[in-house]
């Protein structure tokens, strides 16, 4: 009779071996993974199209700075920070600000903003907002105490009951965004935050399904509170 112990040392090579193929089949599994990824990320960069920061300069003094200042910290805030946000995002804004072939009104209607987009090559929409990411936010700072712990609270829990769901799920806990996907919001002025949360609400923006279903949930003392805690957020 073989014992129950030379019985498993008589397995024991076998299962050394399927461990071993196993390893080797996960190593595989893992290069192949990574030489996907590589894959993708080489074809994305190769699609990508080259910006020249320079003539996004050159723009930006031309036809931007007016309103949103040379480096893109708007001095008033009637008019949005660009420094630092997403250049893919600014990109989008520029192209829903300009009516697309057919239609008669653009995704993002502004008469002031659709004459400047619209004289603008692509190439140079593209530059410009490349130019403002490379700048250097100057962050404003929250201002209503009454409401800090309201904007906090939307920002970070959303509104359950309402099925408004946190804003920090797609902008970051710090408000950062993700690049091509949300916008950075960190910074930027509570009173502009407001003005556009507003107008997904009431229909006059339309350029973000999400955030037209959003905000028409929110009611104008919680877009306030969220607006104002955005402006502190670092």
């Amino acid at each position: 009779m073989i014992r129950k112990a030379d019985s498993a040392r008589a397995a024991l090579p076998g299962t050394q071996h399927a461990m071993r193929a196993r390893s080797i089949c996960a190593r595989a599994v893992v290069a192949v993974a990574a030489l996907l990824a590589a894959g993708a990320a080489a074809a994305q960069t190769a699609a990508a199209p080259k910006v020249d920061l320079a003539r996004g300069q050159q723009v930006a003094g031309q036809v931007c700075a007016a309103c949103h200042g040379a480096d893109g910290n708007a001095p008033t805030p009637a008019n949005p920070k660009l420094a630092a946000q997403h250049a893919e995002y600014l990109y989008k804004q520029l192209v829903n600000f300009v009516p697309k072939a057919g239609a008669a009104v653009a995704e993002r209607p502004n008469a002031v903003m659709m004459a400047f987009a619209a004289q603008l090559s692509d190439a140079d929409r593209r530059n410009v907002s490349a130019f403002y990411e490379s700048q250097k936010l100057k962050p404003a700072a929250a201002r209503d105490k009454t409401l800090v712990e309201l904007g906090q609270r939307i920002y970070r829990g959303g509104i359950p009951e309402k099925q408004v769901p946190s804003c920090a799920g797609c902008h970051g806990p710090t408000g950062a965004g993700i690049p091509a996907q949300y916008p950075r919001l960190h910074g930027q002025w509570a009173e502009y935050t407001e003005s556009q949360l507003v107008q997904f609400r009431g229909g006059q923006r339309n350029n973000s399904a999400m955030m037209s279903q959003i905000a028409a949930r929110l009611s104008d003392r919680e877009i306030k509170a969220v607006s104002d805690y955005i402006a502190g957020l670092r």
